[in-house]
């Protein structure tokens, strides 16, 4: 018997489209809370984002929407905004992410919501905000990647900026809006009222920029691509070895002095260029070359394995298929099967309310028969706007 998550009692809307904001539902999802998935007549896009698919949904689809239950409203026609603000009646949360006036314009932006629904949590993902000058353009992640600066420090060193090659942008805003919702949730249990939330992805981009943006607050000097290389660490990189390469994350000077014992060069932590972290990023060329030089006589993998368990942050460069197989990766529980649908874990880990996986990804419209029973509504006065019903569905009521 599964045990009910943190979020058990939660119910969420989740009208979301794409990354970032379906990305937040299935946290929720994850960890108990009831997430009815409403998508639009032409299905959430990323159903469409492939191959490969499974049945009728992408990959891309899969690996965002575990969990929920689906259905999907036409809000273009007032029957359809009607269905919503009755899918709303008991619910905690409404997440979207509509480009900024179209709910407005339908009459269900926060303010009208709120009057009507006091104790509403609504949330929202953004391009750029509804305010300032860019406010209520669109957004994607790469393009906000180039915009944000977070493209002018990707890449090879003397390259040209390079988008990171997955959606960093999106995903972090997922969490910050997933951390906004349950942070309004958390002084709703005070003052019994529900707030707006926004996360855009251009502020969460420009969060990103850590150490970047203090480095400039600081010095005034403008960061370029540095490819592996770290810009405040020495050595931060990665490292040739005999076989494959090695990155090596060396934090402190007593880690360096490990690192140096262990691949046969003591004397290198009393090199006056390499005697401090400021020397080390000072003279790091010239680092580089020491340690690769003695870096050739071994092994990565065992490398790897004998630098860590001394306390060396690193790790060999590996690639997809040996994470997945990794018996780390199966013991943290971060491989989820559920059927024919394989999809990534949930990092976060509670001792009492763990995550559960509970429901593959939905089929189109999957639930909407049962949803609109648990809300004591009948298809017929809907099946208008119900794109996904099949036409031979009875009238159901609870």
């Amino acid at each position: 018997m599964l045990q009910p998550g943190s979020l058990a009692n939660l119910k969420v809307i989740d009208a979301s489209r794409v990354l970032g904001g379906p990305y937040a539902g299935q946290i929720l999802a994850d960890h108990g809370a009831d997430v009815i998935k409403v998508e639009p007549p032409a299905g959430d896009e990323t159903r469409g984002w492939g191959p490969p698919f499974l049945d009728d949904a992408a990959s891309y689809f899969l690996g965002l929407n575990r969990n929920k239950r689906g259905i999907a409203v036409d809000f273009s026609k007032e029957a359809g905004r009607e269905l919503l603000l009755e899918l709303l009646t008991g619910a905690d949360v409404f997440l979207e992410n509509f480009k900024t006036g179209t709910l407005e314009r339908w009459g269900l932006g926060y303010d009208e919501l709120s009057k009507r629904f006091p104790k509403l949590i609504h949330a929202r993902v953004s391009g750029f905000g509804a305010d300032g000058p860019m406010g209520g353009m669109p957004g994607y992640d790469a393009a906000i990647q180039a915009v944000c600066g977070i493209m002018s420090v990707n890449g090879e060193q003397g390259g040209q900026p390079l988008r990171v090659g997955l959606p960093v942008v999106d995903m972090v805003t997922g969490l910050n809006v997933t951390i906004g919702i349950l942070m309004a949730l958390n002084e709703r249990a005070q003052s019994g009222e529900g707030q707006f939330v926004e996360a855009s992805l251009y502020d969460c981009g420009v969060s990103l920029l850590h150490p970047h943006l203090p480095n400039y607050y600081l010095s005034g000097k403008v960061a370029a691509p540095s490819g592996n290389a770290h810009p405040n660490i020495c050595p931060y990189d990665t490292f040739a070895t005999r076989t494959d390469p090695i990155f090596l994350a060396v934090g402190n000077h007593r880690q360096f002095t490990t690192l140096c014992k262990l691949i046969g060069r003591p004397d290198l932590p009393d090199d006056q260029r390499f005697i401090s972290n400021g020397q080390r990023n000072i003279n790091r060329d010239a680092l580089k070359v020491e340690l690769e030089a003695a870096l050739a006589a071994f092994d990565c993998s065992e490398l790897a394995d004998l630098l860590i368990k001394a306390g060396v942050p690193c790790g060999a460069v590996r690639s997809l298929d040996q994470v997945v197989a990794d018996p780390h990766t199966v013991h943290r529980e971060m491989v989820v099967d559920i059927g024919e649908y394989r999809g990534t874990g949930s990092p976060i880990k509670l001792s009492r309310t763990p995550a559960s996986y509970r429901r593959a990804p939905p089929q189109f419209a999957q639930h909407t028969t049962e949803v609109l029973s648990e809300h004591s509504l009948g298809t017929e006065q809907y099946r208008d706007v119900l794109p996904g019903l099949s036409p031979n569905t009875p009238n159901k009521r609870a």
